[in-house]
């Protein structure tokens, strides 16, 4: 399984961006993907996961992110409106196939004051 992660980039405070990760290959379905996230100096963090219909959420992002899924694709979306400075950050997706997890490459987004 391989994930490909794309958007980010660089906005301002109150701005919004959005980020996709899409699976390689076929044949298979993923249940579980996310997005999580590590700020400089501080450990990775869960952003926010969907689990089949069901999404949880960091309480830093609630009401801010959203994610969906194209569970035909394989692929997980983050949009991120009313962006923080201390939402800036490495951001890497992730999904659990089999009771494994795979990761993205990472995908760096910046929130400017």
């Amino acid at each position: 399984v391989q994930l490909q992660a794309s958007g980010g980039g660089s906005v301002q405070a109150g701005g919004s961006l959005s980020l996709s990760c899409v699976t390689s290959g076929n044949g298979f379905s993923i249940n579980e993907m996310g997005w999580y996230r590590q700020a400089p100096g501080k450990q990775r963090e869960l952003v926010a996961i969907a689990i089949g219909a069901a999404t949880n959420y960091a309480d830093s992002v609630k009401g801010r992110f959203t994610i969906s899924r194209a569970n035909t694709e394989n692929a997980v979306f983050l949009q991120m409106n009313s962006l923080r400075p201390e939402d800036t950050a490495v951001y890497y997706c992730n999904a659990n196939y089999r009771g494994l997890l795979y990761w993205g490459q990472e995908t760096l987004v910046t929130v400017s004051s």
